[in-house]
Protein backbone atom coordinates (compact mmCIF):
# COMPACT_ATOMS: atom_id res chain seq x y z
CA UNK A 1 0.00 0.00 0.00
CA UNK A 2 1.47 3.52 -1.19
CA UNK A 3 2.07 5.83 1.59
CA UNK A 4 -0.02 9.15 2.05
CA UNK A 5 1.92 12.31 2.57
CA UNK A 6 0.45 12.45 6.04
CA UNK A 7 1.77 9.40 6.84
CA UNK A 8 5.40 10.59 5.96
CA UNK A 9 4.85 13.62 8.18
CA UNK A 10 3.33 11.02 11.13
CA UNK A 11 6.80 9.02 10.45
CA UNK A 12 8.97 12.22 10.75
CA UNK A 13 6.87 13.51 13.80
CA UNK A 14 6.74 10.05 15.15
CA UNK A 15 10.82 9.57 15.49
CA UNK A 16 10.45 12.89 16.91
CA UNK A 17 8.47 12.07 19.92
CA UNK A 18 10.12 9.33 20.89
CA UNK A 19 13.39 11.54 21.32
CA UNK A 20 11.82 14.47 22.67
CA UNK A 21 10.54 11.33 25.15
CA UNK A 22 14.01 9.63 25.61
CA UNK A 23 15.19 13.81 27.04
CA UNK A 24 12.42 14.20 28.82
CA UNK A 25 13.52 10.58 31.14
CA UNK A 26 16.57 11.72 31.00
CA UNK A 27 15.53 15.14 32.35
CA UNK A 28 13.33 13.82 34.62
CA UNK A 29 15.85 11.93 36.61
CA UNK A 30 18.24 14.89 36.36
CA UNK A 31 16.10 17.70 38.40
CA UNK A 32 17.11 17.35 41.49
CA UNK A 33 21.05 17.99 40.66
CA UNK A 34 20.13 20.43 38.56
CA UNK A 35 18.08 22.24 40.73
CA UNK A 36 20.87 21.74 43.42
CA UNK A 37 23.56 23.22 41.34
CA UNK A 38 21.10 26.27 40.18
CA UNK A 39 21.73 27.37 43.83
CA UNK A 40 25.49 27.18 44.36
CA UNK A 41 26.22 27.53 40.59
CA UNK A 42 26.83 25.52 37.90
CA UNK A 43 29.52 22.46 38.68
CA UNK A 44 33.30 22.61 37.04
CA UNK A 45 32.07 20.30 33.99
CA UNK A 46 29.11 22.04 32.90
CA UNK A 47 31.16 25.35 33.30
CA UNK A 48 33.73 24.17 30.73
CA UNK A 49 31.07 23.48 28.60
CA UNK A 50 29.32 26.66 28.67
CA UNK A 51 32.86 28.19 27.93
CA UNK A 52 33.15 26.46 24.84
CA UNK A 53 36.07 25.03 26.12
CA UNK A 54 34.62 21.32 26.81
CA UNK A 55 36.76 18.33 25.55
CA UNK A 56 35.99 14.55 27.07
CA UNK A 57 39.55 14.30 28.05
CA UNK A 58 39.11 17.83 30.65
CA UNK A 59 35.27 16.29 31.52
CA UNK A 60 36.87 13.17 32.32
CA UNK A 61 34.42 9.87 32.35
CA UNK A 62 34.86 9.90 36.34
CA UNK A 63 33.33 13.42 36.58
CA UNK A 64 30.41 12.46 34.24
CA UNK A 65 29.47 9.43 36.09
CA UNK A 66 30.29 11.43 39.60
CA UNK A 67 27.21 13.97 38.28
CA UNK A 68 24.73 10.85 37.26
CA UNK A 69 25.67 8.96 40.79
CA UNK A 70 25.35 12.48 42.56
CA UNK A 71 21.92 12.37 40.68
CA UNK A 72 20.88 9.55 42.40
CA UNK A 73 22.10 9.82 45.38
CA UNK A 74 20.16 12.85 45.69
CA UNK A 75 17.37 10.50 44.78
CA UNK A 76 18.15 8.08 48.15
CA UNK A 77 19.26 9.73 50.64
CA UNK A 78 16.37 12.28 50.36
CA UNK A 79 16.99 15.58 48.42
CA UNK A 80 14.74 17.67 50.26
CA UNK A 81 17.35 17.64 53.32
CA UNK A 82 19.21 20.03 50.67
CA UNK A 83 16.68 22.40 49.63
CA UNK A 84 15.44 25.49 51.26
CA UNK A 85 11.44 25.61 50.48
CA UNK A 86 11.49 27.48 47.18
CA UNK A 87 13.49 25.01 45.52
CA UNK A 88 11.49 22.24 47.01
CA UNK A 89 8.71 23.95 44.80
CA UNK A 90 10.61 23.82 41.79
CA UNK A 91 11.69 20.58 41.76
CA UNK A 92 8.51 18.96 42.90
CA UNK A 93 6.75 21.42 39.70
CA UNK A 94 9.40 20.25 37.46
CA UNK A 95 9.23 16.46 38.08
CA UNK A 96 5.13 16.60 38.55
CA UNK A 97 5.34 18.62 34.64
CA UNK A 98 8.07 16.50 33.31
CA UNK A 99 5.80 13.38 34.20
CA UNK A 100 2.79 15.26 32.20
CA UNK A 101 4.77 16.22 29.91
CA UNK A 102 5.94 11.95 29.30
CA UNK A 103 2.07 10.92 29.56
CA UNK A 104 1.50 13.68 26.83
CA UNK A 105 4.15 12.44 24.99
CA UNK A 106 2.78 8.57 24.96
CA UNK A 107 -0.18 9.71 24.13
CA UNK A 108 0.91 11.26 21.03
CA UNK A 109 2.85 8.41 20.27
CA UNK A 110 0.24 6.10 19.88
CA UNK A 111 -2.34 8.48 18.22
CA UNK A 112 0.79 8.19 15.28
CA UNK A 113 0.89 4.62 15.36
CA UNK A 114 -2.40 3.72 14.22
CA UNK A 115 -2.08 6.88 11.68
CA UNK A 116 1.03 5.12 10.46
CA UNK A 117 -1.24 1.46 10.34
CA UNK A 118 -3.26 3.98 7.84
CA UNK A 119 -5.89 3.74 10.83
CA UNK A 120 -6.19 7.17 12.54
CA UNK A 121 -10.36 6.68 13.28
CA UNK A 122 -10.02 4.26 16.65
CA UNK A 123 -11.48 4.63 19.95
CA UNK A 124 -7.89 4.18 21.04
CA UNK A 125 -7.03 7.57 19.34
CA UNK A 126 -10.08 9.78 21.15
CA UNK A 127 -9.04 8.23 24.67
CA UNK A 128 -5.65 8.88 24.45
CA UNK A 129 -6.58 12.56 23.57
CA UNK A 130 -8.33 12.44 26.37
CA UNK A 131 -5.76 12.09 28.43
CA UNK A 132 -3.13 14.24 27.05
CA UNK A 133 -5.92 16.81 27.75
CA UNK A 134 -5.91 16.18 31.44
CA UNK A 135 -2.42 15.95 31.40
CA UNK A 136 -2.18 19.62 30.23
CA UNK A 137 -4.46 20.68 32.50
CA UNK A 138 -2.59 19.13 35.23
CA UNK A 139 0.41 21.24 34.22
CA UNK A 140 -1.44 24.35 33.95
CA UNK A 141 -2.82 23.82 37.16
CA UNK A 142 0.64 23.05 39.21
CA UNK A 143 1.66 26.43 37.32
CA UNK A 144 -0.77 28.46 38.87
CA UNK A 145 0.20 26.92 41.82
CA UNK A 146 3.85 27.63 41.42
CA UNK A 147 3.10 31.15 40.18
CA UNK A 148 0.68 31.97 43.01
CA UNK A 149 3.32 30.29 45.71
CA UNK A 150 6.46 32.39 44.11
CA UNK A 151 4.01 35.79 44.46
CA UNK A 152 3.90 35.11 47.91
CA UNK A 153 6.99 33.91 48.89
CA UNK A 154 8.58 37.01 47.20
CA UNK A 155 5.89 39.39 48.44
CA UNK A 156 5.74 40.66 44.57
CA UNK A 157 3.77 40.72 40.95
CA UNK A 158 6.93 39.79 39.30
CA UNK A 159 6.80 36.25 39.08
CA UNK A 160 2.88 37.46 37.07
CA UNK A 161 5.56 37.92 34.48
CA UNK A 162 7.85 34.54 33.81
CA UNK A 163 7.36 31.52 32.08
CA UNK A 164 5.22 30.01 34.73
CA UNK A 165 2.61 32.25 34.01
CA UNK A 166 2.48 31.50 30.45
CA UNK A 167 2.61 28.27 30.76
CA UNK A 168 -0.96 28.26 32.45
CA UNK A 169 -2.82 29.61 29.67
CA UNK A 170 -1.01 27.92 27.44
CA UNK A 171 -1.26 24.30 28.65
CA UNK A 172 -5.12 25.19 29.34
CA UNK A 173 -5.58 26.06 25.54
CA UNK A 174 -3.59 23.11 24.74
CA UNK A 175 -5.63 20.62 27.05
CA UNK A 176 -9.26 22.08 25.22
CA UNK A 177 -7.61 21.56 21.86
CA UNK A 178 -6.84 17.54 22.60
CA UNK A 179 -10.58 17.62 24.32
CA UNK A 180 -11.78 19.31 20.86
CA UNK A 181 -9.49 16.50 18.48
CA UNK A 182 -10.52 14.11 21.08
CA UNK A 183 -14.68 14.57 20.22
CA UNK A 184 -13.30 14.93 16.82
CA UNK A 185 -11.97 11.62 16.47
CA UNK A 186 -14.90 9.94 18.72
CA UNK A 187 -17.18 11.25 16.56
CA UNK A 188 -15.40 10.06 13.11
CA UNK A 189 -14.48 6.47 14.93
CA UNK A 190 -18.96 6.52 15.35
CA UNK A 191 -19.49 7.30 11.58
CA UNK A 192 -16.59 4.88 10.75
CA UNK A 193 -18.42 2.22 12.39
CA UNK A 194 -22.06 2.90 11.72
CA UNK A 195 -20.45 3.03 7.33
CA UNK A 196 -19.08 -0.04 8.08
CA UNK A 197 -22.30 -1.45 9.72
CA UNK A 198 -24.06 -0.56 6.60
CA UNK A 199 -22.05 -1.78 4.17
Amino acid sequence: MKKIPVQNIAKVLYVLVLAALACNVIALYLVPEVVWHGRIGLPDGMQIYVNGNALMGEIGKHRLLTYFAGGAALWIVGWWSFFDTYQIVLTCFLLFSGCCTAVILWQARRVLKTILRGEPFTWSNAVSLRRAAWACFLIAGAALVRVTFSVCYYHSPRPLATYNAFFVPMFAMGGLLCLVMSALFRQATELKDENDLTI
